[in-house]
């Protein structure tokens, strides 16, 4: 059994080394980049947002409206840069609009 330590360690803390120690961080990141896509965009997005996936450093957006998918191709890069921001990494290299 492990030692017990004598300092106070917050939950978030205790979390992420939980994830490190497990290799759970790319399970953990695939479901982060959904609920920051619905986030950022915002529900009206959202509602036209049918899969979400992070692939080899690239985000793959499956939409159902093309008109909305024409207008967010104009925002890849705005798009890209909130994302990593979100993830907090330059995990993201290219956003696919399909």
């Amino acid at each position: 059994m492990a030692k017990r330590q004598e300092e106070y360690l917050s939950l978030k803390d205790l979390m992420g080394s939980f994830i490190k120690e497990n290799n759970l961080s790319k399970g953990m990141q695939k479901i982060s980049v959904k609920e920051n896509w619905d986030s950022l965009m915002g529900n009206g997005v959202a509602s036209y947002t049918e899969k979400v996936e992070l692939r080899n450093g690239t985000l793959y957006v499956k939409l159902s409206s093309s008109v909305l998918r024409e207008e967010l191709g104009y925002g890849k890069e705005k798009i890209l840069a909130m994302m990593n921001e979100a993830l907090g990494g330059n995990e993201i290299k290219k956003v696919m609009l399909l």
